[in-house]
């Protein structure tokens, strides 16, 4: 979980409301951010001197570099969708962080919780406080797709499953709302097909000469040396809007009977309707879907809180003309971690082929996949006694690295046992499908274990070592240190949040692997041996004390 770099509280009015009031509550609400931001935890005490040499006292916030309030056009949550509507009903405030180095050890999640409980409360308002990703976009930790083919039915069963969930008063859950918002005003304007045969007009005159009124028309082009500019007409912004005006437009148009020019007033062809409409309609699956979808306030706890959405949903009325499904950021995290599972069993079984290929035997490779189960006892054994999270993806990268990596020691081991072993033999002069006597393969086991314990060791060293500024984020600035001799060194830091669990996951793993690896390798190198000791005298006891039929 990253500390963010910068927080947005999402401000939303109901649809319709007029962008001056959007603006008095989005002040409202960078008033209370503000009221935050002063306390004295968050500030220094400086002496500012002003043009006439008077000094004040002045309070510095430490922690913030700016707060900054926006209403309009681009406040809508990125997390919900893309919106290409205009948003008069919404505002955004943005506060954005001082960099990990400069908080003095105090936590922007603490600070991002503050703000949440300040903008609590105020009225008439949708407020959701939300942070920045810090990764690929995932969905809302609560996230329900409720599938249908009637629009109309599917938005109204939307909002009943919403207010269902919010009656449960689940703690945690932010705030729940759909994905499509209601009662957006619109004006279709309805043309009298009878009274446009009459006049001979045709219906695309009608909207064309209404379009060319909205959005503008390019009728030329201004050259200035090398450039062309594009030279659009259409009603100014004080006519544009007023459906009065639209209306008495005239549509001017060739009279196809007599060929002359005639112009026709809209509001004898055509009368408007005063209606509203949802914003969009969505698909997935070929399917119309809305979605009821939520924050969780707490981290630590999302899959707790889903549970518990899914568990009181269990008891919801459903319709059978939908269907319904929770998805969300945990389904996502879910299909990551069957992926990389799967990765890491790939990963695996081409190890084994490899070394199957080597040795030419599927005993001795299966002794030395065997650290990969090491490394894995290592990792959790890590992540459990040091209190660390696991995070699904660079955790489960870190395992697939181990795989690839823990294996070199055994490899190094069982070679060189091996090796030894095929020395014994000459030395002894027996032939390389002769045994040892065990006594020798004790002896080679040991003296192999002895000689290899300083490059295994060195070998895991030097990468444990390598990771660990990765792991603990040592932030060094060689501009500063050779410029000014002021290395400006700092540990911890945002990036540390996502290469932390990767190298944490290699040390781990490495670390218990590596001392596993000088034990049991060895032991079950011993062990194998004597089971294939034992296999074969038994058939060679069976082959002598097979009858010989005679005539055979």
């Amino acid at each position: 979980m990253n500390e963010p770099l910068y927080v947005n509280v999402f401000v939303e009015k109901p649809i319709g409301t007029d962008i001056n009031e959007t603006n008095l509550t989005t002040l409202e609400v960078e008033r209370r951010i503000k009221e935050v931001l002063d306390r004295p935890e968050y500030n220094d005490e400086v002496i500012d001197t002003l043009h006439d040499g008077s000094t004040v006292k002045k309070l510095r916030n430490f922690m913030v570099t700016s707060v900054i309030a926006q209403v309009g056009e681009g406040t809508s949550d990125p997390m919900s969708g893309p919106s290409f509507d205009a948003t008069p009903h919404k505002g955004r405030v943005q506060v954005t962080f001082v960099k990990f180095a400069e908080r003095r050890g105090l936590r922007s999640m603490q600070l991002m919780h503050e703000i949440r409980e300040a903008v609590r409360g105020v009225p008439g308002v949708t407020l959701i406080v939300d942070k920045d990703p810090a990764g690929p976009p995932v969905p809302k930790a609560i996230n329900l797709e409720i599938k249908g083919d009637d629009v109309n039915a599917l938005i109204a069963e939307g909002e009943k499953v919403r207010e269902f969930l919010k009656d449960q008063h689940i703690d945690m859950v932010e705030e729940l709302k759909l994905d499509i918002e209601m009662g957006k005003p619109e004006m279709p304007i309805e043309i009298d097909r009878a009274k446009a045969r009459r006049y001979n007009v045709s219906t695309w005159a009608i909207g064309d000469a209404l379009r060319t009124a909205l959005y503008g028309r390019e009728v030329s082009t201004y050259k200035q040396g090398e450039d062309d500019y594009p030279v659009n007409i259409r009603l100014k912004d004080e006519f544009r809007y007023d459906p009065e005006v639209l209306m008495g437009m005239r549509v001017t148009f060739r009279d196809q009977t007599n060929g002359q020019i005639r112009q026709v007033p809209i509001s004898a062809l055509a009368s408007p309707k005063y209606t509203s409409t949802f914003s969009a309609v969505k698909r997935k699956d070929l399917k119309r879907m809305v979605q009821v979808h939520s924050n969780v306030t707490d981290e630590f706890k999302k899959e707790q809180v889903v549970n518990e959405v899914i568990a009181a949903f269990e008891s919801y009325p459903k319709d059978p003309r939908f269907s319904y499904e929770f998805t969300g950021e945990l389904k996502e995290q879910a299909k990551e971690m069957s992926f990389l599972s799967t990765a890491l069993l790939i990963a695996v079984f081409l190890v084994f082929l490899i070394i199957v290929a080597q040795f030419n035997s599927a005993a001795i490779p299966g002794i030395i996949v065997s650290s990969v189960v090491f490394s894995l006892i290592g990792v959790f054994l890590g992540l459990v006694i040091f209190r660390m999270e696991f995070v699904i993806m660079m955790t489960m990268v870190g395992i697939i690295s181990l795989a690839g990596i823990v294996v070199n020691n055994a490899i190094v081991l069982v070679d060189f046992m091996m090796l030894l072993q095929g020395r014994r033999k000459a030395e002894l002069g027996l032939e390389p499908h002769q045994r040892l006597p065990m006594s020798e393969v004790l002896a080679t086991i040991e003296d192999a274990g002895a000689r290899r314990l300083r490059p295994v060791l060195l070998t895991a060293i030097t990468t444990v070592l390598g990771l660990i500024p990765l792991a603990i984020g040592i932030n060094i600035n060689f501009f500063t240190l050779f410029s000014a001799l002021d290395a400006q060194f700092t540990l911890g830091g945002d990036n540390t949040v996502f290469w932390g669990p990767m190298s944490w996951t290699v040390i781990f793993g490495l670390v218990f692997a590596t001392f596993l690896t000088l034990v049991i390798v060895p032991v079950m190198f011993l062990l194998l041996t004597k089971v294939l000791y034992r296999w074969v005298k038994v058939r060679e006891v069976k082959a002598v004390s097979k009858p010989v039929v005679a005539g055979a």
